[in-house]
This record gives C-alpha cells, structure tokens and sequence, in this order.
C-alpha cells in the first residue's frame, strides 16, 4: 500500500515554540533601550559639533547587518575608517554591492537575486518557525531546491531560520526535495541541538518513501548525538536502525564506533566492541576506530591491546594502525619509540605513507625541532610517497612559527608548480602566519586571491583576520570580513560572537562588546560565563555603571534562555 506523502508544513508550531514570548520581549527590551541608540558622526556641513545624531536601529537586524548599512555603532575614529590602499577597492565595492567580479554563485541571476531576498529576511530574529514561514510568503520568491540548500547552508546555526526556510519551500513545492536535502536540514537539527525536531524529520522523511532514510541520514543523526555528549542516544539510534529500513551491518556499527571514538569515549565504544562482536564481524576499520580513540587518549598500552586483538581476528595492523600509535607516541614526545615503529612498519611489509610522515613532521615543529622536521622532508624524498596539499599545509605551518614567514610564503607559491593545489587549509594556515606577523596587506590579499580561485573559505579563515583588524581597530573592516562570511555561507555562530567580544574588550571598544553580546543572547546563542565576565571587569573598570547594570540584567535573563533554547556551538 503506498503511503501518502507527509507535509512538515502541517506540524502544529505552538508545540514547538521553545522561548517563551515573555522572555523574548524581556531581552528585546534590555536591548534596545539600553545599547541600541547609536551615535553617528556629523556631517560637514553641521554646526554642532557637540551634538551627535541619534540613530535608531531596526530590532530585527543583527549587528553585523546593522553596522554594514549604517556605517556606524559608535563614534568613529581615523582608524575605524581606513583601509588600506591596495585593496580599498575590492572593499568598498563589495561592500556597496556594485561589483563582485568574482560571484560565488552558478545559478541564474534571477536566482542570485532571489536568494538575496531571501538572506535579508532570514537574517532577522523571529520568535517562531511560523513567523519565519509568514515574512518568506511575503517575498513572493517561488522556491527552489538550490536555493534551500544554499539557505540551509548558510544559516545551518540558525534553526528557525533554516527550518522556516524548508517548511516554506516545501509548502510551495510539495514533498519533492531530494533525500541529501532532507540529511541537510537533519544535520542542521542536530548541530543546534534540536533533536526532537530532527527525530521528527526522519520520522517524516520515513514516510516519504523506502529510500529517503539511508546509511547516511543516520550517520548524520549518530554523530550529531555523539558530538552533543549524548552516547547512548546514539547507541540507542543504533540499537533500532533497522525500523528506518537501514540495515544494522558493519557499515552502521563502524559509524557508531567511530563517532564514539572521536568524542573521547572509546571506553564506551569498545563496551559495544564487544557486545556486537558476535553478531557483527569486526574488520579493520573498526579496529582502527578504537585504536584512533586510545591514540587521542594517550593510551598506548590499550592501542597495543587491540592491535593483538586484530591479529587475533586474522587481521594484519596496517598503515592507518601504526600511524595511530605513532601519533600517540608523538603527543608524548618520545620520538625515540616513533623510530621503533617505524622500523617496525617496514619489517612488516607496511611503509609508512604521506599522512605518517605528515604526522611526525608536524610533530616535529610543533617541539620546535625545525631542522629534524625538515630532515622528514628531506627523506621522503627517497620514498615512493606523492606529497599532497596536508603535508605542504603542515609544512607551511611549521616554517611560520619558527619565524621563517619567507620561506613559508616560498613554499605556498610553489606548491601548484609540484602539482598540489592549495585547498581552504592552506589559505588558513598561510592568513593565520601573515596575521600573527600583522601583515594586513597580505592577509587581505590572500583572502582574495581564495575568492578569486574559488576556494571556499570557512570560520578557521576569518577567524584569525577578525582578531587582527579588532587589533588594529579595523571597524570598517571588521564589518566587510562580517558580511563576507555571510556571503560565502559561513555561520556568525557564538565562535563569532566571542572572538568579537573579546576582541572589542581588548581594543577597549566596550559599546561594541555590549551589542554583540545582547545580540548573541538575542539570537538563542549561550554565551561563556567568561564572556560576562571579561566585560563585567572592563566595564567596572571604565566606571561605565549604566551598561555594567544592562549587562547583569542580560545575564540574569541569561539562564532562562539557556534552559530552553541551548545553541552552543
């Protein structure tokens, strides 16, 4: 009997309305009488220049939006406003939106347009999924399912946002999305930490049809409980898989082994080892799930212990096993028992390959043992190992921290002439060496040489030009970098807001640090307590008594946020 095809547009959203109107209205209420009267320079030609002009802001619109259209959150200064010559007018020209060369997006103009629209209403605050669904039927856009994804994908920290989005798409379209764009918004549940509701996708997604449930749908859902901290929710995702229609094989069973493993439970996962052992035939891919989780706990006696036991099992250890001890062994330090290893390896039939030498070589520098990492790369030269981008990432690396920014940048230019191209890592590693050295130019110009080649930049690339133009009191800058991330979908999550905050405390631009910070609470987002309370000791310090008292009573409302709508990240 066929089953007929769910509408998710038809859930009852009262049910899942998580804040309570009152606590939404008490924080919007903190915020715009407190923080969000903003001071604008005067033009030229006024006469008081004693006089600012207030500035009232729109409630819905994040700060970043916010100081990108106005230009402005308090008084400017010279270095608020510069921007360096040689990249002034990729900047200002981005920033106005007149010209962008280099668009990131394939589809259509009419496309690009409407997903414009569309990103400028979901990046306001809404207190439910509904209201989300009722401003994107306002827009008259007709959806699609690239746009979805594109959506899905840039506010994959904003679950109202993201779910709104879906609900609405799907109202206009029917049940007509493919299964990856299902697994799509199931990860982005799972990310904010809203597994009812992820639960219920899957359930939905069930319905469906046969196919729409897959190894990956539950793998998306398996990790997403592990990474949460919640192990035996996804062992229990395990235990029923097959009431999704998902075999439980060893295809599932290493999913489950191996998210354990990496969130620092391997003694949970090896308990299910051995509780499924019988019934699932382990290969070497389990065994080397649990051999990497021992690995990250340093717990070489353990990694030993079930490389027997594979032997046990007529399994061989191979390459993956001994590069997991060797990482153990250089976590410790002891390079001595790294080169028994890898005497071992050889005698055995099993070479080291790229990723061992990598591992070691890394290791290396990151002892401040530049010349011995630097022999590793000298010997692989006599081996039959290809050298690909990780190990000129990790060798750009250790060059920048021993100084040598030179010979790094030499490294990085001449990578594509050896036939390696540079991937997000490289570009990260090489902006996160200039910004260390306070190289803005080059920074900035290595930000748009990624663009310009379309490699996709991610938080790990703005991260460290964040903190480098809050240093040099960049604001307008800042508020580019801001709207940049958001152009190549990449989530203001709390990572954002806490480097900002931080960053604004420490450049003593403490207006700045109260916006952000309202506005992450605002958001869902559920700020550090040292994110309080480094503003609380610098605005105490300052005297700045009237926000130090708006501070504590978003800190107060805090909690109650916290309790109901928990999106840390």
């Amino acid at each position: 009997m066929a089953i007929s095809k769910p509408n998710l547009s038809r859930i009852n959203w009262c049910s899942l309305k998580l804040i309570a109107s009152s606590n939404v209205n008490r924080v919007r209420d903190l915020k715009y009488n407190s923080f969000c009267t903003m001071i604008e320079c005067q033009k030229a030609d006024d006469d008081d220049d004693d006089n600012p002009i207030e500035v009232t802001e729109s409630p819905d619109l994040p700060i970043w939006v916010r100081t990108i259209e106005n230009d402005s959150l308090v008084t400017k200064s010279l270095e608020d406003e510069f921007v360096l010559p040689s990249v002034s007018y990729w900047i200002e020209n981005y920033k106005r939106g007149e010209t962008k060369e280099y668009n990131k997006i394939t589809v259509g103009n009419k496309d690009e347009n409407d997903m414009k629209k569309i990103a400028k209403v979901l990046v306001k605050l809404y207190e439910s999924v509904d209201s989300v669904v009722q401003a994107l039927n306002d827009t008259n856009v007709i959806p699609s399912e690239s746009l979805v994804v594109q959506m899905l994908k840039r506010f994959d920290n904003n679950w109202k946002s993201a779910y709104g989005v879906f609900i609405w798409a799907e109202s206009h379209m029917g049940s007509k999305f493919s299964p990856d764009m299902y697994d799509l918004l199931v990860d982005c549940l799972g990310k904010s930490k809203k597994f009812d509701l992820m639960r219920l996708v899957v359930k939905q997604m069930l319905q469906i049809g046969d196919h729409y449930v897959t190894i990956n749908t539950m793998a998306k859902v398996i990790r997403r409980f592990s990474k949460a901290g919640l192990h035996e929710d996804a062992i229990d995702e395990f235990r029923r898989i097959e009431q999704f229609g998902v075999k439980k094989d060893i295809s599932a069973f290493n999913i489950l082994i191996d998210a354990l493993a990496k969130e620092k439970n391997t003694e949970r996962a090896h308990d299910i080892f051995l509780e499924f052992k019988d019934e699932i035939s382990p290969n070497a891919h389990t065994f080397n799930s649990l051999i990497h989780g021992w690995s990250k706990a340093r717990d070489i006696e353990k990694i030993q212990t079930t490389m027997e036991q594979m032997k046990e099992q007529g399994i061989n250890p191979d390459v993956v096993s001994y590069t997991s001890l060797i990482e153990a062994y250089c976590c410790e330090k002891d390079f001595r028992k790294v080169d028994h290893v890898l005497e071992e390896m050889q005698a055995n039939g099993c070479p080291p390959n790229i990723i061992t030498y990598t591992i070691l070589m890394h290791a290396r520098g990151k002892s401040k043992e530049t010349d011995e990492a630097l022999k590793i790369y000298e010997k692989i030269k006599s081996t039959n190992c290809v050298l690909d981008t990780s190990f000129f990432n990790s060798l750009i690396f250790i060059l920048s921290k021993a100084g040598r920014l030179k010979d790094a940048r030499e490294v990085f230019d001449k990578m594509p002439d050896q036939g390696v191209k540079h991937d997000t890592q490289t570009y990260n590693t090489m902006i996160t060496s200039v910004c260390e050295h306070t190289q803005e130019e080059n920074a900035l110009k290595l930000l748009h040489e990624m663009e310009k080649c379309g490699v996709k930049p991610n938080f790990d690339t703005y991260a460290p030009l964040l903190k480098m133009c809050l240093k040099l009191k960049r604001m307008k800058v800042v508020s580019f970098l801001l709207s940049h991330m958001q152009d190549n979908n990449v989530s203001v999550g709390l990572g954002t807001y806490s480097l900002l905050v931080r960053g604004f405390c420490k450049n003593n631009k403490l207006k700045h640090a109260c916006l952000f910070l309202e506005d992450a609470v605002t958001r869902g987002f559920v700020p550090y307590d040292t994110m309080f309370k480094l503003l609380e000791t610098k605005l105490e310090k300052e005297g700045m008594t009237e926000e130090m008292k708006r501070i504590q009573e978003l800190k107060l409302i805090q909690p109650t946020i916290k309790n109901t709508t928990s999106t840390r990240v």
